[in-house]
């Protein structure tokens, strides 16, 4: 990809960071993915090859590290410490689009929503036992459920039935589930209103309000009342 061709340091940093995919492959792995497929999971849309030259990019430039992995096949990738000082201005670009750009119908999409959720559950906060959780999306006709599940030291989102037993449904549609993801909705209220439904144990109910929403980090931004112009 031609470059700017220009001495300025942020147009020169533009030219690797601001190539499509390359901030949110970063944010995934400040999110805690550390594989391929852990990548590839957060960026629904990212073909692998696209992928694959990213990552190249990125070590090049001694942002990520590789590594063979130690539990199988493939390597793992990390951020090094050039790398980490990336994070402020994903965070300042998050604080931004949270403030001043609309979500709309196109930004949708429940997985990266509920792929975001797992990510940010605390590990202290995982359960005991396996937890599985049934997300229904009223407004889809095509791949409207899925499943969070919940393991003492692990947790993941399925496409697919895992065929184990289903503690909490939670039913609302892909608008409700983005603007409670993302702080525009309080879990209480929507389900006051009826715009979320969660169906099951009363103590699970109130431990995945308690611990497992895993509210987005911009949730705590501040919005303007007003938009301007």
């Amino acid at each position: 990809m031609k470059g700017y061709g220009q001495f300025c340091p942020m147009a020169r940093a533009s030219e690797l960071v601001a190539q499509r995919w390359t901030t949110v492959i970063i944010r995934n792995l400040l999110a805690g993915a550390t594989t391929f497929g852990g990548i590839l999971d957060g960026a629904p849309g990212l073909s692998k090859t696209l992928l694959s030259q990213r990552l190249q990019q990125l070590e090049r430039h001694r942002v990520i590290r590789r590594s063979p992995n130690p539990n199988g096949r493939g390597h793992t990738y990390h951020l090094t410490d050039i790398g980490m000082e990336l994070a402020p201005v994903l965070e300042a670009l998050g604080t931004w689009g949270t403030r001043w750009l609309d979500l709309d119908a196109e930004h949708l999409d429940p997985y990266p929503v509920l792929w975001d959720i797992s990510k940010l559950i605390a590990q202290e906060d995982l359960p005991e036992r396996r937890v599985v959780i049934r997300f229904d999306i009223t407004d889809r006709r095509w791949r409207n459920r899925f499943w969070l599940v919940l393991e003492p030291h692990d947790r993941e989102v399925c496409t697919v039935n895992p065929g184990w037993t289903e503690d909490l449904v939670i039913r609302l549609d892909s608008r409700s589930l983005a603007e409670w993801h993302i702080g525009d909705l309080g879990l209480r209220e929507a389900m006051r209103d009826g715009r979320i439904h969660i169906e099951g144990p009363p103590r699970l109910t109130r431990e995945f309000e308690r611990r497992w929403q895993g509210l987005s980090f911009f949730a705590r931004v501040e919005r303007p009342l007003a938009r301007e112009g």
